[in-house]
């Protein structure tokens, strides 16, 4: 029988691999170890939690098939606990799946059997944009203004100019910033993910702007505040304002 190990990567590139195949597990540690990073397997949600007490790697790499949880509710609590990157690794094909795992937080969806480049160049870029976020200077306000509306980010609270409440999704509260931070600006589909590598047929940003629609829009199906912009992306066409 084997034994996971417990001994926490250190350093810049330090990666979780959560996976019950010890033959993928395996496949994706040597992968990444062969292109610098230092990575750490483990079968179980309740090794990687032990994991997760001893050190916050840069990025867990997250299986949704496992044994003893549910892959879903490991990415809702790596989102909700810790500031690291999260991708999902997974035989899961399915579209409603791959958008789930986007809106609970995840950076990435790669589907098995996956390409190793691409799963590196996907790794890479998830490394790229949390280097940039911990070393942007913050925000000197997280609260937002705009169309009658007040956007609180630090707690994702949305809330209406008649005093109804949402609390948004993480990938949804990510979305609305980005439009927040960059007004009456046409924002392609990579600006909007936060500069996440997307597939010609990733439906996600899509789906994140309808949800959005559904709760700004009086209606929806003809949108005035988060405008489409045919072959260019999206635009928040309203003034905002930060207090």
């Amino acid at each position: 029988m084997s034994t996971e190990p417990f001994q926490a990567p250190e350093g810049p590139g330090s990666i979780y691999v959560l996976d019950d195949d010890v033959d993928i597990c395996r496949l994706v540690s040597t992968t990444l170890r062969e292109f610098g990073f230092k990575t750490t397997e483990c079968h179980t949600a309740a090794a990687l939690r032990r994991l997760m007490q001893e050190q916050v790697p840069d990025l867990c790499i997250v299986d949704l098939g496992l044994p003893d949880a549910d892959g879903m509710d490991v990415v809702r609590d790596l989102q909700a606990r810790y500031d690291c990157g999260v991708m999902v690794l997974t035989g899961r094909g399915y579209l409603s799946d791959r958008v789930m795992g986007l809106e609970l937080g995840a950076d990435d969806y790669v589907v098995k059997p996956f390409e190793p480049r691409e799963l590196v160049a996907r790794v890479r870029s998830i490394l790229r944009r949390h280097e940039k976020k911990n070393t942007a200077v913050p925000v000197r306000s997280q609260i937002a203004e705009f169309g009658g509306w007040r956007f609180v980010a630090d707690s994702n609270r949305l809330t209406s100019e008649g005093g109804q409440e949402w609390t948004l999704s993480a990938g949804e509260s990510r979305m609305l910033l980005q439009f927040l931070q960059r007004p009456n600006r046409i924002l392609d589909r990579e600006q909007l993910c936060g500069e996440r590598d997307l597939s010609p047929l990733d439906r996600g940003v899509d789906v994140r702007v309808s949800r959005l629609r559904r709760k700004l829009e009086s209606d929806p199906q003809h949108p005035k505040t988060i405008r489409t912009v045919y072959g260019a992306g999206y635009l928040l066409a309203t003034e905002v304002r930060w207090l």
